[in-house]
């Protein structure tokens, strides 16, 4: 056995699980991402992947591997800084066992991620959303399931991971109703819910007859939706609406029409930001850039070509007093 197969599996036993504790998603993608690193050397070394050395990961290879992903895999740029990202991480810990091999992973770790084009944020407008959830069958019981999850992930903005994670219990629905949900980063957030969301959620609950412990969105066989489940009822109910004909609406299209729904309603950034959960208040400022609303808002405030200057004049004392009871 090579040195590179008993610190590949530290990196996971130790490192992932042990020390930083991930999350069983992070382990997924690094697991993912590695695998596809190691299927791809093995082959173009013509080794098993139980003889690969350290060694052989260098940079070379690394960024032949990157190439690949975007080249025949068809990977984005972010998902390819991704694989990057979750290559860097084994040879930070491989420089803590392998020493000897120094100069191959220091070059490794030099490989900087590629820059890409920001996609512009896709939403919904009001119309609709409101034509997506008029789209499931709610004479059926899988149309009341969609009705109800894509309800609740409009009106709150939660991730799809968070969506089908959640269990009767995480739901409130007496005063100060919220929604608990465990999302990304391992943090526990809690989300309010507006009038209409909660009566949807009580006509659920009370069809559901679940036990607290019980999946708030489950299958047919009481198991928890799939990511790709939620993706395909997702296409499925926006392919019959009219209005998104040729669109590509996604679960995280309903995210952000949550987030510009809520711009649009004046609440500001920093609140969308912890009502998304994000880790950052600047990621919340895509959400500025895709609202043509505010830039024509700013387009308005501006002289028109021609216009004379103005004069300032200062306001009437009288007025000035009464306003400024």
């Amino acid at each position: 056995m090579s040195a590179l197969a008993p610190i590949l599996q530290g990196f996971f036993t130790d490192r992932l699980h042990r020390q930083r504790q991930a999350s069983p998603h992070t382990v997924a993608a690094y697991r993912d991402s590695l695998r596809l690193l190691i299927v791809y050397a093995a082959r173009t070394l013509g080794k098993q992947p139980v003889d690969l050395e350290i060694t052989d990961l260098d940079a070379a290879l690394i960024v032949a591997f990157l190439t690949h992903l975007e080249a025949e895999r068809g990977n984005s740029v972010s998902t390819r800084n991704a694989r990057l990202a979750a290559v860097r991480s084994l040879f930070r810990y491989a420089a803590l066992h392998a020493p000897e091999d120094a100069a191959v992973i220091q070059r490794v770790l030099a490989i900087p991620p590629k820059r890409g084009d920001r996609a512009i944020a896709d939403y919904l407008s009001a119309a609709e959303t409101d034509a997506l959830l008029a789209a499931p069958d709610r004479g059926t019981w899988l149309g009341r399931r969609d009705h109800t999850l894509l309800t609740l992930a409009v009106q709150t903005g939660l991730r799809v991971s968070e969506l089908t994670g959640l269990h009767v219990h995480d739901l409130h629905l007496g005063p100060g109703a919220h929604v608990r949900c465990h999302g990304k980063g391992r943090k526990n957030r809690i989300t309010p819910l507006t009038r209409p969301t909660i009566a949807v959620l009580r006509t659920w609950l009370s069809e559901l007859a679940g036990q607290p412990d019980d999946v708030l969105f489950p299958t047919r066989r009481d198991e928890p939706l799939s990511r790709d489940a939620v993706e395909r009822l997702v296409t499925k109910h926006a392919a019959s609406c009219p209005s998104l004909t040729g669109r590509n609406i996604t679960p995280h299209s309903l995210r952000h029409s949550c987030a510009m729904a809520l711009l649009h309603a004046g609440v500001d950034t920093n609140v969308i930001a912890l009502w998304l959960g994000h880790e950052q208040t600047d990621t919340t400022t895509i959400y500025l850039h895709a609202d043509l609303t505010l830039k024509e808002k700013a387009l308005n405030s501006l002289p028109q070509p021609g216009t004379p200057a103005g004069r300032y004049r200062p306001p009437d004392a009288v007025l000035a007093f009464l306003d400024n009871l």
